[in-house]
């Protein structure tokens, strides 16, 4: 099911003294360049960004009402959300927040693989966790694996490297 919020990243610290916080992304390509809002912890509190810039591997952000370092460290180690809404992917692009929990289905034989439970990030390209009762199964998410991701429905077709889900007896 299309969720209301995505998990975008968390505030790791403040930066300066005037209240700017450090945000460790979990999105890449200028996404928190672009943002207008943001929505903070568990409360999902709104926030208007005034101003944010890539700094090396985290993000330095000014945001309305948290002008002191003071407010900027109630902030540390809370999640930043976005309203699904408010941002719009490219074409057969998905925030991994959308498909965990997703059902994976074989493209071949149409069998129930498992759940999608974690998604790791190894450089070269993301490895998919396939949960299916207590086993685990990895998979590379490359577009030879990956055949299709409904995020409306909550379903992932795959095509799995052969030897992947063949358990042994």
């Amino acid at each position: 099911m299309r969720k209301e919020f995505l998990e975008t990243g968390e505030v790791v610290g403040t930066h300066g003294i005037k209240g700017f916080v450090r945000i460790k992304p979990w999105a890449d390509d200028g996404f928190f360049e672009k943002l207008k809002r943001v929505f903070i912890g568990n409360e999902k509190t709104e926030i208007k960004v005034l101003s944010a810039k890539a700094h090396g591997n985290v993000i330095i952000a000014n945001l309305e009402g948290i002008d002191s370092i003071e407010k900027a460290e109630s902030l540390r180690n809370k999640t930043v959300y976005v309203k699904r809404d408010d941002v719009s992917p490219p074409e057969n692009k998905y925030f991994i927040s959308e498909i965990i929990g997703a059902d994976v289905y074989d493209a071949d034989t149409n069998e129930f693989l498992g759940k999608l439970c974690d998604v790791s990030s190894t450089g070269a390209n993301d490895v998919w966790h396939i949960q299916n009762n207590s086993k685990e199964y990895l998979i590379p998410a490359i577009p030879q694996v990956i055949v299709s991701v409904d995020i409306f429905n909550d379903k992932i077709v795959i095509r799995p490297i052969k030897g992947i889900f063949d358990d042994e007896n």
